[in-house]
């Protein structure tokens, strides 16, 4: 979930439901794919709204997951817009260099488009760099949802045996490095690393991106999740997630979703770690160098953190400055 603050306004008094009692509500669908529509015409499980399967012509899932990800330390899926094609270019050109380890795999994540030009343009794109997998809903803001449980399908089928999976978005900057530095030699099970947020309230504004009406949620706070433009996931919990997420009513905010209402029926850890950024920090090499991942960047600045992470003519003397975000981890 992009761009939100941590408290919203909110009428409601009520406590959070159980998902019996939850009432989320899809958009309106055509044969399982989404029309983006936020204003929702009914309610539904997820496994009424979501189509599975993938488009799976030119991508190179054995270069991404090789022997179904059985030494893959980290594989690491980024969602991506269809008509992103620079921010797409800008990470192959920087953190994505580090996908030709033999350890790291790192892939895009789409739906389909209408447009026939586009689709023609991201076929010629896949069949170049064959690292986009495609799934099967129309590509909007409003089906992020959709998106992130394709990456959960695509990942349960063709890479269960990774260790730990990386969702990011395409605007993100990740410090591959730090994050290795980070899962190396731990040996926690059943767990989603990232920025916890606690005690969101749900956006009752229609003007927001984020709106959620009271039928879609009626709870005064959201449980506990980590916000969405990157958090890390133990690969031991991607089947359990995909195939609870399918009977689990939909809801249109990934994060909350995944991480929040499913994690929580599932008794998954969510750990807090603040090198998880997950916002837009100074570009200083230090402060680059001490974070995992740093929110709303754009195409052109990839290239300047990317030289900022790989110069070794930079020393940085003292971590203290970096003290309010490498705090030991919150777990719950």
């Amino acid at each position: 979930m992009r761009n939100q603050s941590r408290t919203y306004p909110s009428k409601t008094k009520k406590k959070i439901t159980t998902r019996k009692k939850l009432n989320t509500t899809a958009p309106s669908t055509i044969n399982g794919r989404s029309s983006g529509n936020k204003s929702s015409a009914h309610s539904a499980l997820m496994f009424k709204v979501y189509e599975p399967g993938h488009i799976n012509q030119e991508i190179d899932s054995k270069r991404i997951c090789k022997d179904g990800g059985a030494l893959l330390k980290l594989l690491i899926l980024i969602t991506s817009a269809q008509s992103h094609f620079m921010a797409r270019m800008s990470i192959r050109q920087t953190w994505m260099h580090y996908a030709s380890r033999r350890d790291v795999g790192i892939a895009f994540v789409l739906g389909r488009t209408t447009n026939a030009t586009l689709n023609e343009s991201i076929n010629q794109e896949n069949y170049m760099y064959g690292d986009m997998i495609r799934g099967n809903f129309i590509d909007s803001y409003f089906n992020l949802t959709l998106k992130t449980l394709s990456m959960l399908e695509w990942a349960d089928k063709h890479c269960p045996r990774v260790k730990y999976i990386l969702k990011a978005d395409d605007d993100m900057f990740i410090n591959v490095p730090k994050l290795l530095e980070f899962i190396d030699g731990k040996k926690d099970a059943r767990t989603i690393y990232g920025r916890l947020a606690r005690k969101w309230k749900p956006i009752r504004s229609q003007k927001s991106k984020s709106f959620v009406s009271q039928q879609q949620y009626g709870g005064a706070i959201y449980p506990p999740f980590t916000t969405g433009p990157a958090y890390l996931l133990t690969g031991d919990i991607v089947h359990e997630l995909y195939a609870h997420s399918l009977r689990t009513y939909y809801f249109p905010l990934e994060d909350v979703f995944i991480t929040g209402f499913v994690a929580k029926r599932l008794m998954i850890r969510r750990v807090h770690s603040g090198y998880f950024r997950n916002r837009r920090i100074p570009f200083n090499p230090c402060n680059i160098r001490h974070s995992i991942s740093v929110h709303m960047i754009k195409e052109n600045e990839q290239y300047d953190l990317w030289r900022k992470l790989m110069d070794s003519t930079v020393k940085c003397k003292s971590i203290a400055k970096y003290q309010n975000f490498t705090k030991p981890s919150t777990r719950i």
